[in-house]
This record gives C-alpha cells, sequence and structure tokens, in this order.
C-alpha cells in the first residue's frame, strides 16, 4: 500500500508543475499588459496644461477666446532637422498692432522683447540661445539705449508705481514665486491693455519667451506690484 501511495505521488507532481508554469505566464501576461497601459497613459496630451502649470476648463476657455481674439494662436509646421528628423514647432500667427498712442521708443523696446519669443529660458541668460526674465527687458530696453538693472528686485524700483487697472502698454510687472509672497522673483512688461484683458511678456522657466494674460487665477495669487519704467 506504501508503494502504491508514493507512485500515485509521484505520478501528480508534474501536473503541479505544469499548473504552476501556466499559472506564472498568465502573471507575467498580465504585468506586460498592464505596463503598457500605464506607459500609453504617462505619454497621453496633458489636459488643460499651460505655462507649466493646469489651468480650469474656465481658464483655458478664456485664454484660448483671447487667443483668436488677438489673432496669436499657434500653429503647427514641420521642418526636417540636420539629422534628418522631422519635427513640429509652434509658429505665431498675425499679432494686433500696438496702441498709437505709446512713443516710439517704448513700441521698439515692446517690438524687441516679441523678436525674442519662442527663445528657450535660461537663467542669467540674455541671448537669443536663452534668456530670463530680467535678461528680456535689460535686453529689449537696450535697443533704445536705455540701461536698467539686471535683477527683478532692482527693475522693481525703476520707475513710477502704477495700479493694476492703470496699466498700460510699456508699464513692468511683478510676481512672487508663490501666492501670497511678497519676494519679487519674476518679471514681464505689458503688451497689451485693454478693458477685457491685460497681457504681458516674459521669459517662463518653463515655455521660454512667451506672452500670457494676467487675468489668469495663476498670474493674478503671485502679483505684487507694477511701475511704469523712467523714459
Amino acid at each position: 500500500m506504501t508503494d502504491s501511495r508514493i507512485f500515485e505521488l509521484m505520478q501528480k507532481h508534474p501536473t503541479k508543475v505544469h499548473v504552476s508554469r501556466q499559472y506564472s505566464r498568465q502573471v507575467a501576461m498580465l504585468l506586460l499588459i498592464t505596463l503598457a497601459w500605464l506607459a500609453s497613459c504617462g505619454g497621453a496630451k496633458k489636459v488643460n496644461y499651460r505655462d507649466g502649470r493646469y489651468h480650469s476648463a474656465r481658464e483655458m476657455a478664456r485664454i484660448k477666446a483671447e487667443e483668436r481674439r488677438r489673432g496669436g494662436s499657434k500653429t503647427k509646421g514641420k521642418y526636417a532637422s540636420s539629422r534628418g528628423k522631422t519635427k513640429i514647432v509652434a509658429k505665431r500667427g498675425r499679432r494686433r498692432k500696438l496702441p498709437a498712442n505709446i512713443s516710439r521708443e517704448l513700441a521698439t523696446v515692446v517690438q524687441t522683447a516679441r523678436s525674442y519669443e519662442g527663445t528657450p529660458y535660461k537663467w542669467g541668460g540674455a541671448t537669443r540661445l536663452g534668456m530670463d526674465c530680467s535678461g528680456l527687458l535689460a535686453t529689449s530696453f537696450s535697443a533704445i539705449n536705455v540701461d536698467i538693472p539686471r535683477s527683478s528686485n532692482e527693475q522693481a524700483e525703476w520707475g513710477t508705481p502704477v495700479r493694476p487697472q492703470e496699466l498700460q502698454v510699456g508699464d513692468l510687472v511683478f510676481f512672487g514665486a508663490s501666492p501670497g509672497s511678497n519676494r519679487i522673483t519674476h518679471v514681464g512688461m505689458v503688451t497689451e491693455a485693454t478693458a477685457e484683458s491685460v497681457q504681458f511678456i516674459h521669459a517662463s522657466s518653463s515655455l521660454g519667451v512667451t506672452e500670457n494674460s494676467l487675468d489668469t487665477d495663476y498670474y493674478l495669487s503671485r502679483f505684487i506690484k507694477a511701475v511704469r519704467p523712467k523714459l
């Protein structure tokens, strides 16, 4: 009887091994499917993501409406790189003209700043290879032979303080790194000021030199002050 019992166990053992291997393959297949799904989710397009942050649906609707109104929405174009690969780049559409009542000097400053749009951000940079926020303003004012302080903190004292509701094209706007902060870490220049909105150009750490609306929760919560430059 004992020999018969051992023989039965030996017959059952290969079956258990076969079932165990089949189970392992199923687990491995499930793991591969899960990883593939996670990778596809990670590569999905970021919805409502602009200027290094997520916006609410309401904010995105306002931003897109403003872009359509200004004629400054981005369109995609293709070009061949030196390595033979095709890249997709953003091209700016037609922009609105500057107000007729601003001075020629100030118009030159704004146009110079806009000519750097698309330049990547670089801390301490002041060229088309890389630009930071205070460097953009210093470079733009140098186009009319006006030297301004290099740091955003010093630039905040270079002019007459103005209230947000009195902003004009050419005014400098200053921001903190976080909502409610009183420490200036960022600066931009107003390029459009109407009853509907205020646009400003700046060197964003995430998007490089670009124009944004001041009328968003992100920038309004970080806004500290504005000054009118000494010209």
